[in-house]
């Protein structure tokens, strides 16, 4: 990672989750971020709580580093793991982060990792079909997916995942290009099978989201971080997502709405039976979007969407 790709990170909606998680009012409280990235939501948590602690989270080891560097004034009150978030229901309490005060998720991809060809992000450059947040770890590459998986898997992962209408189109296209080892051959191969008027986007745009997402698992690992989160959350505390795109959303938010009812039985049964027990109790009933000003100084910010619930 370059100085240059480092500065231009701009942490998004960054004074909406210091309000979100109460930060001020836990000046010596506990916090964990779940995708700690290259520190700057970190640091301001840190900055507004002045004797407070933070636990940090992140599978991509280039990423941690620069986390390291920019968190390194606080010293003891930082604790980094080269880990996923779906791992903090473990990890957290063997580190003295149990209970905590407040979690934050900022999820998806980082806009760092488009700046490094070499991680196979971006199709616009040259690169490896790697896609992996942890390229050290053992979880199979875009590459494997696109030359090993039969056409109907890799149409359901472009479907399913990218909301990609071509999808079995696409699938059939790769297939027949086989063997593709970069993402330049990879995006031409789907440019020249998707079909329709041209869009806004990039043609092989919902394509490598959907390969992306399904590379590093990355709605499964949501749906299993967000109970652990909730679990590790004192009374009063607060859990705040940040998505980018719909498929998060839509977890995140029948999540929340599910672990904030008491009882999840049909509606026409008149005694519940389930036994459930609301957990957690909505903040944002519709989500905190970017501010205009936010987005002309940091685009990324427009798709934003930032849920938070309060442990009961």
């Amino acid at each position: 990672m370059n100085d240059q790709s480092q500065s231009q990170h701009i942490p998004v909606l960054l004074n909406e989750v210091l309000d979100a998680l109460q930060v001020e009012a836990h000046s010596d409280g506990a916090f964990i971020d779940g995708t700690v990235g290259a520190g700057g939501h970190a640091a301001a948590i840190l900055n507004a709580a002045p004797r407070s602690r933070l636990l940090g989270f992140d599978l991509d080891p280039r990423s941690l580093q620069i986390a390291r560097d920019q968190l390194a004034p606080f010293g003891d009150r930082v604790t980094l793991i080269h880990a996923t978030h779906s791992e903090m229901g473990s990890i957290a309490p063997a580190r003295g982060f149990d209970p905590v005060d407040g979690i934050l998720l900022d999820v998806g991809v980082s806009s760092m990792h488009f700046d490094q060809a070499d991680r196979g992000f971006a199709f616009k450059v040259e690169g490896p079909l790697d896609m992996r947040f942890d390229p050290g770890g053992n979880a199979p590459t875009a590459a494997d997916l696109v030359n090993t998986l039969e056409a109907d898997e890799l149409a359901d992962i472009l479907y399913n995942y990218g909301e990609e209408r071509d999808s079995r189109r696409i699938a059939r296209a790769i297939i027949a290009a086989r063997p593709l080892y970069s993402t330049t051959q990879l995006a031409q191969v789907i440019e020249k099978a998707h079909r329709g008027p041209r869009e806004k986007i990039h043609p092989a745009t919902r394509s490598f989201q959907a390969l992306r997402i399904a590379v590093n698992d990355e709605l499964g690992a949501i749906e299993r971080t967000l109970p652990q989160a909730i679990r590790l959350l004192r009374s009063g505390g607060r859990l705040a997502v940040i998505s980018f795109h719909s498929l998060e959303d839509r977890i995140v938010k029948n999540l929340f709405r599910d672990e904030a009812t008491d009882c999840h039985c049909p509606p026409e049964q008149l005694i519940c039976t389930c036994g459930h027990v609301a957990s957690v109790a909505l903040i944002t009933r519709k989500p905190i979007t970017a501010t205009e000003a936010e987005i002309a100084a940091n685009p990324r910010s427009r798709s934003a969407k930032l849920r938070v619930v309060e442990k009961l």
